[in-house]
């Protein structure tokens, strides 16, 4: 199972960016999906969840700016970020909930983490 992350890049404060994270493999199930983020020198901090029925929620620093989605079809999270300041640059890294179907024909549940993509947002 693999968690591939993308569409991070540079903007300017008040801009938008709209990251995708996309889940491949042999999964059965998908259950949460998060984005999560760490900027230098700070601990790795939750940005937003979304459940497999679409129950989003998020931390305080991005509501009202940070909508997270995902298309259960595609097995993609997204992540559209809008008014965006200097204080969300970091990486940002996808995470989720997996089942899969192991060589063994065996259901293993994991914690999957994508590679990690960066926002910076200059001022």
């Amino acid at each position: 199972v693999q968690l591939q992350a993308s569409g991070g890049g540079s903007v300017q404060t008040g801009g938008s960016l709209r990251l995708s994270c996309a889940a491949s493999g042999n999964t059965f199930r998908i259950d949460d999906m998060r984005w999560y983020r760490q900027a230098p020198g700070k601990e790795r901090e939750l940005v937003a969840g979304i459940t497999s029925g679409g129950t989003a929620n998020y931390g305080d620093s991005v509501k009202g700016r940070f909508t997270i989605s995902r298309d259960n079809a595609r097995k993609t999270v997204y992540l559209q970020m809008n008014s965006l300041k200097p204080e969300d640059t970091a990486v940002y890294h996808c995470n989720a909930d997996v089942l899969y179907l192991n060589y063994a024909e065996e259901y293993v549940a994991v914690k999957a983490w994508g590679q990690g993509t960066l926002v910076t947002v200059s001022s």
